[in-house]
């Protein structure tokens, strides 16, 4: 892809070339809702041109155009629009139904500061009246699918430094922040993903990832158009409700290439039944790819084992590892070529080391081979490590973006990052791992790891672990908040409707035996929540520092709760920990 000056001419000349191809494949949430969509390049581009007419009319080349679509199809349209016009493309969720939802969309609005909203004519009414409760009424909402075409498109001005789109972060660990993927970024990007998923103009890729992400757009949407394939796309609400679906999608139109976070692939270990897993046929995945969040071994063996009678080859499980930050990928490669089991206590120090007879061990999955531009880095002398020793991975190359849109502070914090020893132009993914063997081990985000007695302990072990006390536990998450010394919370999801027949004093009281047993780790605060408390991104992604800033400030409402001596507010008798403090 070496040859094209921007992703635009690219993706134009995929339309040229093989017009009356399949470029989407638009699967129902359900066998009762109808049938596929079959849409062709050719149709895709001339929609896409229609659009991008109307955007270049009304001033929008070089300008944000915020993307808000319930339909996967317009969606489409409008993102192609946004590159054929030269305007910068700005995807966000539709709806969440939620007011942090509204405020997080008000804040990129705000970030932002774009020429216009595109979304559907069915959504059209709410997202005006969203932008209008934040003070943004006079931004033109357009109706994409109700837009007459404008015929006097010209092809931009672009290059390869040109912004393509900004891809904001989740917030996961602080404010969304504006990613700016210029084309060169998309071009280097999809280069890197072809060399590790091996699809072409035959090929059928797709899985039900939300367009707004990153993993949905640059790896389901974008890279089968780059590549001349087809995009097969569900919708994530029907994966949400039946999990099966993805995997019947599989097999059933030969999805060669897919790929969603750990939690999908567990989800689909606990909740697919024997009954249906007998109709599957997932002989034709040879690319199953793992990312968005850490890949644990446990999931991997679990959904290699569960499906192997469906005909899924233990081969076929890859993991990656990526940000948007750098368009998407940044390594990846089979989870089960180097994987490797470490000594707890001495992965809890920073270093990987042989695990010892008897001992706590932990099994890390590799993410490929790492390239060149992958260094492990002290993250406070910035001095590179060497093999074996976990610090911060800084990443460099061409899939990297310039920084952030309006953000020259954030962007010099993370961007443009120098080691000790003057190697420069790195960005500070703001991730935990180490490198052995010339392999990539993710083992956690910097921000979330909570340092107690000196010990490195990774939340996500914590929410594992936890997660065996109950097979009524949801989501969950553990964090540490600030005092003294780092004080270890976890809020916990309980999936009942019968909680007067539980004694919630005593699940709490498991969760605590639970870590202090496994971690040696005192819990001082243990909130039992209702189903859909706890903050997640569109990924998936555990919100924690949305969840940390909620229990700091009051904002949960738990069903019951332990609190220490430390944790309590004396002025405020609601937050002490009583056996009837129960709702």
């Amino acid at each position: 892809m070496t040859g094209y000056r921007n992703f635009t001419e690219l993706i134009m000349e995929r339309a040229a070339q093989a017009p009356e191809h399949t470029a989407l494949l638009l699967l129902p949430d359900s066998d009762e809702r109808g049938r596929p969509a079959s849409v062709t390049y050719r149709t895709l581009d001339a929609s896409a041109r229609r659009l991008a007419g109307r955007l270049q009319a009304d001033g929008a080349e070089g300008e944000p155009v915020l993307l808000l679509h319930a339909s996967r199809w317009q969606f489409a349209v409008s993102f192609l629009a946004c590159l054929y016009a030269g305007a910068v493309a700005v995807p966000l969720p539709p709806s969440g139904g939620r007011s942090h939802h509204d405020e997080r969309v008000a804040g990129i609005v705000r970030q932002a500061s774009p020429r216009a909203a595109l979304t559907d004519a069915v959504l059209a009414p709410d997202v005006s009246r969203l932008l209008a409760r934040h003070g943004h009424g006079s931004i033109p909402c357009l109706a994409a699918d109700a837009v007459s075409g404008h015929a006097g498109w010209q092809p931009p001005g672009l290059d390869r430094d040109t912004v393509a789109y900004l891809q904001f972060t989740s917030g996961s660990t602080g404010s969304p922040k504006g990613v700016m993927v210029t084309h060169g970024n998309l071009l280097a990007n999809q280069e890197a993903l072809a060399g590790l998923l091996g699809a072409g103009p035959g090929s059928r890729i797709g899985g039900w990832l939300p367009f707004h992400h990153d993993m949905g757009l640059v790896g389901q949407l974008l890279h089968p158009l780059s590549v001349g394939a087809t995009s097969v796309v569900l919708s994530p609400e029907a994966f949400v409700k039946q999990p099966v679906r993805w995997l019947e999608a599989i097999g059933r139109y030969g999805i060669e290439v897919s790929g969603a976070p750990d939690f999908a692939y567990d989800l689909c270990v606990r909740r697919v039944t024997d009954e249906q897993l007998d109709g599957l046929d997932l002989s034709g995945w040879r690319v199953a790819v793992s990312g968005g969040e850490p890949v644990r071994a446990e999931t991997r063996r679990a959904f290699a084992d569960r499906f192997a009678a469906a005909g899924l080859r233990p081969e076929a499980m890859h993991a990656a590892y990526g940000l948007a930050e750098a368009t998407l990928l940044v390594s990846g490669g089979p989870a089960t070529d180097g994987e490797r089991t470490v000594d707890a206590e001495a992965l809890e120090q920073g270093r990987l080391r042989e695990p010892r007879p008897g001992r706590p061990a932990h099994t890390l999955v590799p993410c490929g081979t790492a390239a060149d531009g992958v260094l492990i880095v002290d993250p406070e002398t910035h001095e590179p490590l060497p093999d074996g020793e976990i610090g911060e991975i800084w990443v460099t190359g061409p899939g990297v973006a310039p920084g952030y849109w309006r953000d020259r502070p954030a962007s010099a914090e993370h961007f443009g990052a120098a080691t000790a020893d003057g190697t420069g132009g790195l960005l500070r993914t703001g991730d935990l791992g180490a490198l052995d063997g010339g392999r990539l081990y993710v083992t956690g985000r910097l921000k979330d790891v909570i340092v107690v007695a000196g010990r490195n302990l990774y939340p996500q072990d914590l929410e594992r672990t936890i997660q065996r006390v109950s097979t009524l536990f949801g989501t969950g998450t553990a964090f540490s908040v600030p005092g003294e010394r780092e004080r270890v919370v976890v809020v916990q999801e309980l999936r009942t409707h019968q909680r007067y027949a539980l004694d919630l004093e005593e699940i709490a009281k498991d969760v605590q035996r639970c870590l202090t047993e496994e971690f040696e780790v005192a819990v001082a605060g243990v909130l039992l929540v209702r189903p859909g408390t706890v903050r997640r991104t569109t990924s998936g992604k555990v919100e924690r520092s949305a969840m940390r800033h909620l229990f700091l400030n009051g904002g949960l409402r738990p069903l019951y709760q332990y609190l220490d001596e430390e944790l309590l507010a004396p002025a405020d008798p609601r937050r002490r920990p009583r056996a009837d403090q129960q709702t």
